[in-house]
């Protein structure tokens, strides 16, 4: 039997004790085993890790609210963002398709309804496991390719690959731009390969995944007893990226009191460790991303012009894969003859009606959702053609339109609304509806979401931090 260190890394998080001791159990024998009950667990078992886990098991009804999916859809997101190599399977005892595609659009492998038998569970790890393995292999394989993995003929995924070229071997920042799922982390590690620097660090930052508080000692380092816990001197990711590249992903929830530290270190090299006066100097060289539009942040005063001129040398936008038309194909024929051969099985095949289905999809997940589409259809269908129904069943087809009317937005017309509410009202409270509204809206983004912190931020317009905070006073009743 391979020692603890040898095993495949897998992070469990389930609520229920019963549960996670009989997995820790029976997969303890095949895998390193993690178990959180919780997603701040969760995100505490992570940073006591050295390595991300390669593999996790996640729960959707986590507490607070263990009759709600929303915290094991944020956690989703969080894993991806803290390591988007991980692959993550799905066990809910909620038999919900709908949560199921949820699940899958913000980018986990597959769902598995409880009770489930364990053999079959840890088939689905291990085989979860084979396509991350190949995953990681094909990404340092195309380090020698100028393609780097990018897959596309349409003008947009072209005139990419000329940008990358082109900004790659600049000491300038490049800004990336794309929603989440697109392809942003492998348009930064491209941009690194084809560089003079691609024999230095390349080191990732996720600024969404890491709390507020953490992110300035993460990025900086901190000296000996700068804060509880800091129990000895540490480096931060500038020094050590050395002459290399440092990608700061979701740069657009970097906390506002740190965007001007930020900026002196792009402006001449310069930081300080937390808790030390002396300077150091970086010549790192930064490539930052976001699914957030900084101009508007800018305007709405959440991010510092200064720093977003700065960081925007050089921008490159990454298209969302609804707009790439004839490379859906493309990319399902890559990524289903990658998979195939991983499995050792012959590609699925999409009969005419599934093929035209597969084109009129919207892909809200991007190329993440596409490529564990066809791992799932590689792994139920291999060798056999695909029915427009058997491909239906894989997809997120949940509409979010607004039904009925919108709220009017002119001032004569919310004037008339309120007017109405409030003859209508005996005992009206404007703090107590104002906070009705705004707890709803902010529910509302995260249902939209799935769960989503970054985007339901976006969605509603606040800063991720400010999000975070209002829901905190929602959880304790209380005013922020």
């Amino acid at each position: 039997m391979a020692s603890s260190s040898e095993k495949p890394s897998l992070l469990i998080v389930d609520d229920d004790p019963l549960i996670t001791d009989t997995l820790s159990f029976v997969l303890e024998r095949h895998f390193a085993v993690q178990v959180a009950d919780s997603r701040a667990k969760a995100q505490a078992v992570l940073s006591s890790m050295d390595a991300s886990p390669q593999l996790a098991l996640v729960d959707l009804g986590l507490p607070p609210m263990p009759h709600l999916p929303d915290e094991g859809f944020r956690l989703i997101s969080e894993l991806l963002a803290y390591s988007p190599a991980i692959k993550i399977l799905v066990l809910s005892g909620q038999n919900d398709e709908n949560n199921a595609r949820h699940a899958r659009t913000l980018g986990a492998i597959d769902f598995i309804a409880k009770p489930c038998d364990p053999e079959r569970l840890r088939k689905h790890l291990m085989d979860a496991l084979k396509a991350r393995n190949a995953e990681v292999a094909a990404s340092e394989e195309a380090a020698a390719d100028t393609s780097c993995g990018l897959v596309g003929l349409s003008p947009a995924v072209l005139k990419l690959r000329q940008q990358i070229a082109q900004f790659a071997d600049s000491p300038f920042p490049v800004l990336i731009e794309g929603e989440s799922g697109s392809g942003k982390e492998l348009v930064s590690s491209c941009l690194h390969r084809l560089s003079m620097r691609s024999k230095k660090p390349f080191l990732a930052l996720n600024c969404a995944a890491i709390s507020p508080t953490l992110v300035e000692p993460t990025l900086f380092g901190y000296s000996k007893g700068a804060f509880t816990g800091a129990i000895s001197a540490r480096s931060g990711y500038f020094e050590d990226a050395i002459d290399g590249t440092l990608f700061l992903d979701e740069i657009g929830e970097l906390p506002f009191e740190l965007q001007a530290k930020l900026l002196r270190v792009l402006e001449n090299g310069e930081f300080q460790r937390v808790g030390e006066t002396q300077t150091r100097t970086s010549n790192a060289r930064i490539v930052a991303a976001t699914n957030r539009d900084l101009r508007a942040e800018v305007r709405a005063g959440r991010f510092r012009a200064d720093l977003y001129h700065r960081l925007s040398v050089f921008t490159v936008s990454v298209p969302p894969l609804r707009e790439l038309n004839d490379d859906k194909i493309g990319l399902l024929q890559h990524f289903r003859a990658f998979y195939a051969k991983q499995v050792n099985t012959q590609p699925f095949e999409l009969d005419p009606k599934a093929q035209g289905r597969w084109m009129g999809y919207h892909f809200p997940g991007n190329v993440r959702e596409l490529r564990n589409i066809v791992i799932r259809l590689t792994t139920k269908y291999g060798g056999q053609t695909v029915t427009q129904q058997q491909l239906e069943d894989e997809l997120d087809t949940e509409m979010y339109a607004m039904s009925g009317s919108e709220l009017p937005t002119d001032n004569k017309s919310l004037e008339e609304m309120a007017k109405k509410h409030l003859q209508s009202q005996t005992n009206f409270s404007l703090d107590q509806t104002l906070k009705q509204w705004e707890q709803s809206y902010v529910e509302a983004a995260l249902k939209i979401t799935h769960g989503n912190l970054s985007q339901a931020a976006k969605l509603l317009g606040v800063n991720r931090t400010t999000l975070y905070s209002r829901m905190q006073a929602y959880q304790m009743g209380t005013e922020e």
